[in-house]
């Protein structure tokens, strides 16, 4: 009988390039979603309101481990509506999925949470997973979500949180938005450029999710990002000589907060904060990373999958 992971939320950028990396190793994926149920590439979706118990609890007995990617995106404008929706969609996910755990008769061995970096604030300082954490909104967010997720035991179960960096990928995520400033030759500095970016690449985080599935010594948190941090300046350098645009106007920060409120309809500390994080549980554990450089990995994604398409 295959092994089967239960990603919840799963159906955004993160969860379908697990997803597809799961199914490369024989596992049966499960995606709970708040849209309808059907089977699409070898992946089941299950209807869920990611607040309420309902028939999707039964796919969580018998599963070899749950990974939660739910709750509301950070991309808006942080008015009162939408802190407390942001703050509740994480806290109602982790308590209706323990809740799961606890009433099956066979739990999964392993509950993953991914989390979030912004738990250590606007920071230029290196932050293990034991840094203190900074002020503000996205700070008390994180706090209030790991809280939850770590407050109520779960007998049978690993619990591993995931404090995901600025993951780099195909179809989607935080590179697509910065990629296609920079093919327009608006790909400059943001704000003073001296924000740091804690990158990786999408198939070193896959490999994470993987052995935090599959390796029976990992618990509790861990920062999952590169080991090599980059400023906002150099980032943006590097995506434009990938992409073979010369030089571009820096974006000062009154014009990214004019442009963030008044166009992206954003909050405009996500591109003007950064932090400098590193991923030392990770290295301890001996965990490899297959790409460390960030050139490299660029043209990886941007280049060679380009090339590849149009030769398919």
């Amino acid at each position: 009988m295959r092994k089967k992971v239960v990603l919840a939320g799963g159906s955004g950028f993160l969860g379908n390039a697990l997803a597809s990396a799961l199914i490369q190793r024989d596992y049966d994926v499960v995606i709970l979603t708040r849209g309808g149920e059907q089977v699409k590439n070898q992946i089941r979706y299950v209807h869920w309101d990611g607040a309420s118990m309902g028939d999707w609890s039964r796919e969580i007995d018998g599963s070899t481990a749950i990974v939660n990617f739910t709750g509301k995106s950070v991309n808006c404008i942080y008015t009162k509506k939408n802190r407390e929706e942001i703050i509740r969609s994480r806290i109602d996910s982790v308590r209706v999925l323990t809740d799961a755990v606890l009433q099956c008769s066979h739990p999964p061995q392993a509950f993953i949470q991914a989390g979030s970096l912004a738990i250590f604030g606007d920071t230029r300082e290196e932050c293990d997973e034991q840094a203190p954490h900074g002020t503000g909104f996205s700070v008390d967010v994180c706090e209030q979500w790991e809280h939850a997720f770590f407050s109520r035991e779960l007998p049978h179960t690993r619990k591993v949180l995931l404090r995901i960096g600025f993951a780099l990928g195909k179809n989607g995520g935080a590179l697509e938005p910065l990629a296609k400033l920079a093919s327009y030759h608006l790909g400059g500095t943001v704000g003073s450029g001296n924000q740091y970016i804690s990158w990786l690449h999408i198939d070193d985080l896959n490999a994470m999710f993987l052995a935090s599935i599959e390796d029976q010594r990992m618990q509790g948190i861990y920062n999952a990002t590169g080991p090599a941090p980059v400023t906002n300046k150099v980032f943006m350098q590097t995506l434009r000589r990938v992409l073979n645009k010369g030089w571009a106007p820096p974006t000062p920060t009154p014009m990214v907060w004019l442009g963030a409120y008044l166009i992206m309809r954003t909050d405009p500390g996500l591109a003007l904060g950064g932090r400098y994080c590193v991923p030392k549980r990770f290295l301890e554990h001996g965990f490899t990373f297959a790409h460390t450089d960030l050139e490299a990995a660029l043209r990886d994604i941007l280049v060679e999958s380009r090339a590849t398409s149009h030769v398919n």
